[in-house]
């Protein structure tokens, strides 16, 4: 595929010293900047210049450093409105089931839980106890411990701390801390997480996170009853669902 030629020099680099900006413990000077980003002080201070006026930037009181202006929290405030996982993961997740023959649910983290937000049926459905605006656990589910693996251990700790006790859902449910972390070690070194009859009797699914840059965007999982899922069909459902996922965050 040819690479796409970018039209406009000046956006690129503007780009280039807001993203440095945005990378920085603290307000870069006019010469961190320059030197960060590999471009000549006089060219910076152009772009700086420009950015400043159009609010992009701000100065601080003594003009020697930068920080983000007030107008990019503006239409951060109009994306985060108008942004909707729900139509990005909508291709991507409705081919994944026509892949697998198995139900689709794609979920958030709201209040510590995982709350359902879209849920692709499966032409052999069974009844599940899952619904749109329903919530589960982030411990017992695989969209939960999904979620949970992008986690650092700090906040995870606070996660733990928060919640308290593991309540056992079912008897298959991971109620030991140490438990629930060891198999939140193995989630993130295969890339998926597994919910094998720990949220609900005879179900099992199959979890993945959606981050991109280190923001988490959600969660999507193939549920199935766990009489149908073989080793061949598992290994084959991961594949499809790593696609997907990719599909998904390239999007993002």
């Amino acid at each position: 595929m040819p690479e796409t030629k970018l039209y406009g020099t000046v956006v690129v680099r503007a780009k280039e010293i807001l993203d440095f900006i945005a990378q920085s413990r603290h307000a870069p000077s006019l010469k961190e900047i320059s030197a960060g980003i590999n471009m000549t002080k006089p060219t910076v201070l152009k772009i700086l210049t420009t950015l400043d006026v159009l609010g992009l930037v701000t100065r601080s009181t003594d003009g020697k450093q930068y920080r983000l202006g007030m107008e990019l929290f503006r239409y951060g405030q109009k994306v985060a409105e108008d942004f909707d996982i729900r139509q990005i993961a909508e291709a991507p997740l409705s081919t994944l089931r026509d892949q697998t023959d198995e139900t689709i649910n794609l979920g958030i983290l709201a209040n510590h839980r995982v709350t359902l937000v879209k849920k692709f049926e499966s032409p052999q459905s069974v009844n599940l106890k899952s619904h749109i605006g329903g919530s589960m656990n982030l411990y017992s589910s695989s969209m939960g411990k999904a979620i949970l693996a992008t986690l650092d251990e700090s906040k995870l700790a606070d996660y733990l701390s928060t919640i308290g006790h593991l309540e056992a859902i079912t008897p298959n449910t991971i109620t030991d801390t140490e438990k629930l972390k060891q198999d939140l070690a193995h989630v993130r070194e295969r890339g998926y997480s597994i919910d094998n009859e720990e949220n609900e009797p005879d179900v099992y699914c199959l979890g993945f996170s959606l981050i991109k840059k280190g923001e988490l965007y959600g969660a999507f999982s193939i549920t199935t009853p766990k009489y149908r899922m073989s080793i061949d069909r598992q290994e084959m459902f991961i594949t499809f669902a790593k696609a997907a996922q990719q599909k998904i965050i390239a999007t993002l």
